[in-house]
């Protein structure tokens, strides 16, 4: 069963990200905390949107999403932040799940783009998108300015 986040799933979200960001070799990097996420997905702004994969009851995955805009279409487009299911729950439909419905939402929606990056080496991920349908970017590069880099260039050093 998918079915859109509730305040009640903040708390497996964020073991969700963890064991996310563990199974990408991250998990020294993730600093979010419960009440940032119920902030950004149930404050008086939202501005990120989670879906939840349930298997008997239990979460068992997740996707988090947020909006974008082509200046090049006019119009809106879906960024999917991450895409997890636990390992136990893998091969059952869980993740191809979650894609359906963003997909669903945004051809409903009329958005024109559905996109998310996935790490080059992760190649259980690559061919799962590329079964679907999702072909690569490869003319971009992506970057990120990021932490004391990005608080020189703002000017707000500490």
């Amino acid at each position: 069963m998918i079915r859109y986040a509730t305040p009640d799933d903040v708390s497996v979200i964020n073991e969700l990200i963890r064991e996310l960001a563990d199974y990408e070799k991250a998990l020294h990097e993730v600093e979010v905390t419960e009440e940032q996420l119920r902030e950004v997905l149930f404050g008086e702004q939202p501005s990120v949107f989670a879906h939840v994969a349930e298997s008997d009851g239990e979460v068992v995955g997740f996707a988090l999403w947020f909006l974008t805009f082509s200046t090049w279409t006019g119009t809106r487009g879906l960024y999917l932040e991450d895409l997890y299911v636990r390992p136990g729950h893998r091969g059952g439909g869980h993740g191809k799940a979650l894609l359906t419905e963003l997909g669903r939402i945004s051809v409903e929606r009329g958005y024109e783009r559905l996109e998310w990056s996935v790490l080059d080496w992760n190649t259980p991920a690559i061919d799962f998108y590329e079964s679907l349908g999702a072909r690569p970017q490869g003319d971009w590069i992506r970057y990120r300015l990021a932490g004391e880099p990005l608080r020189r260039f703002g000017g707000q050093v500490r």
